[in-house]
């Protein structure tokens, strides 16, 4: 059987494809879940994308992933600023776990630059728009088969 890898997109990322184009492109979300899932096909992995508005339910979805998901790939949005409950889960988490955002958070406001998920994450990517996703997904398998 393959491996399960999470997919989590957090705040306004339902919003994605709609929500200022110029930043993070016309993609919407269920087209960049589809592309992740086809790569995952041809790396012999699966899948499993989830995304709410709601920090709570992110860390449900982290604490389910325990035993489960091989790896995360988080796009925690705004909660990346905020967060130290998503951190806290993450850091309970013994898998990969790889953070992406669209943007670059660095060329953004003062306030993004910083991450608390970022001091667990395995590896960030930043700024590569929704690309970014799909090069998180190569990074896991680099890493489960290393």
């Amino acid at each position: 059987m393959s491996k399960l890898v999470t997919l989590l997109n957090g705040p306004n990322l339902n919003l994605l494809g709609l929500r200022q184009p110029e930043i993070y492109g016309r993609e919407t979300l269920d087209d960049v879940a589809a592309k992740v899932s086809d790569l995952a096909d041809d790396l012999g992995l699966r899948v499993k994308a989830l995304q709410s508005n709601h920090e709570g339910q992110l860390v449900d979805w982290i604490h389910a992933a325990r035993g489960t998901s091989a790896g995360i790939i988080i796009n925690p949005g705004a909660y990346s600023h905020t967060s130290i409950a998503i951190l806290d889960a993450l850091n309970a988490y013994e898998g990969v776990v790889i953070e992406v955002h669209i943007s670059n958070i660095h060329k953004r406001e003062a306030f993004r630059h910083h991450s608390y998920v970022s001091a667990r994450a395995d590896g960030v990517i930043a700024g590569c728009g929704t690309e970014g996703y799909l090069l998180a997904l190569r990074r896991i398998a680099t890493l489960l088969t290393a």
